[in-house]
């Protein structure tokens, strides 16, 4: 089967580039061809072995003049004159669609049009499927082509607050064969947005590369040398951290108040912060008026650096106002890092006490108690056991390869109904 995806970030940056490459990868050991049409704001882009890449071309940084022509988009040298827009931030962009220019939105869904056509035209795609009930799916629909979503809930925040592009959302569902939920939450949210629709609903959880997350020996000197880190830092502390984008609704600034309560009471913790976003000056800001001692931002590292993070964490935090499903959560506890969520979103899924626990949004107390309960709640063998077993959970529920062939089979669903 071939399969062509569409996505609206890069494969790096976003948990839908991470979900989307994820499947690829995964689709292609089962045997499938898989394309993938992409924003690229660099021409030094990671490619993916066996998996055929179509960027379209942003230029970083500020707009840049530049002579419109029929192949905009197809080169870092014609690349579109903006960078590429997201719902809420990128490391590589902080643009966002709500600012695009009637002209800028026209040379975007142009650039897009003209890539998938020619993936029509060359690949000869049997499926598309879509990231994000959004744009770019939409200048897909009408192709003959069976077209499959995933709605990965940030398209759904966007569908709310601008509604300048709910008739590119509309298309994309009246054409679409199935969407995919990937979470209880989500489900909810698709159903209320688009109701004529709910018989398209299919929930699949959502899945991690066990290949790239997975228990590991980590030099943690190394590490944090790496990061500027003296061992007076870390020696002998426990070791909290966070991992995704620093934009608003991931809730670090809670996480920062709740830091300020906990340091107190038990001073032996470092924090670690990373990733990269439009609040990093701000979160800097907040971090240094609260005088917190032990808190490091790392920024954007590679998922092969992240694991180490993971590894050596004694907890790992998701305290998002509201978390669409919450990939990094499972990557952490794939690594054996128990995890403290909120009680919003898809975490309450799968977070539990059993892996560490739930808490409410916007609860910095709440927040720093279970911190440290968490911190302290084993100890010795019975935490390495606990460790372990929570990383097994992962394994057995939410590992990529375990998930894909209920893909395979919508997938084959959709082509039987053509």
């Amino acid at each position: 089967m071939k399969i062509l995806m569409i996505n609206h970030f890069p494969l790096a940056g976003s948990g839908s580039g991470t979900y989307t490459r994820n499947l690829a990868v995964h689709l292609s050991q089962l045997g499938h061809e898989v394309c993938i049409i992409l924003p690229e704001n660099t021409d030094a882009y990671e490619e993916v072995e066996g998996i055929r890449l179509h960027p379209v071309f942003f230029t970083p940084g500020e707009d840049v003049e530049k002579q419109e022509n029929e192949t905009m988009g197809d080169s870092m040298d014609n690349a579109l004159p903006f960078n590429f827009p997201c719902f809420t931030t990128h490391p590589r962009s902080i643009n966002n669609f709500a600012n695009l220019s009637e002209k800028q939105l026209k040379m975007y869904t142009g650039a897009f049009s003209r890539a998938i056509d020619q993936e029509i035209e060359s690949f000869k795609p049997d499926i598309i499927h879509g990231q994000h009930v959004w744009i770019l799916p939409a200048l897909a629909a009408g192709k003959g082509i069976p077209l499959v979503l995933t709605a990965h809930g940030t398209d759904l925040m966007g569908f709310d607050k601008w509604p300048q592009f709910r008739d590119y959302a509309n298309k994309a569902m009246d054409d679409c064969f199935a969407v995919i939920s990937i979470s209880k939450d989500n489900c909810a949210l698709i159903e209320e947005r688009f109701p004529k629709h709910k018989d398209k609903i299919v929930m699949m959880r959502n899945g991690y590369d066990p290949s790239i997350f997975y228990m590991e020996d980590t030099d943690v000197d190394a590490l944090m040398k790496a990061h500027g880190l003296n061992k007076e830092d870390y020696e002998g502390k426990k070791i909290v951290t966070f991992a995704g984008k620093l934009t608003n609704f991931k809730g670090v600034d809670v996480l920062l108040d709740a830091i300020k309560l906990y340091e107190d009471k038990k001073p032996e913790t470092v924090t670690l912060i990373v990733g990269n976003g439009e609040e990093w000056d701000a979160l800097h800001k907040q971090a240094k008026d609260l005088a917190l001692k032990s808190v490091h931002f790392f920024g954007n590292v590679p998922q092969s650096e992240l694991r180490k993070v993971y590894n050596i964490s004694d907890v790992n935090l998701v305290p998002s106002r509201r978390e669409p499903f919450g990939l990094v959560a499972i990557e952490a506890m794939a690594c054996g890092a128990p995890v403290i969520a909120t009680d919003q979103g898809g975490l309450p899924d799968f977070v539990n006490e059993e892996v560490g626990g739930l808490v409410p949004v916007e609860d910095a107390q709440a927040l720093a108690d279970k911190i440290l309960d968490v911190l302290t709640r084993k100890e010795g063998e019975e935490r390495e056991k606990w460790c372990k077993d929570i990383a097994l959970y992962a394994r057995n529920h939410y590992a990529q390869d375990t998930i894909i062939k209920e893909l395979d089979d919508l997938y084959k669903r959709a082509l039987n109904k053509k």
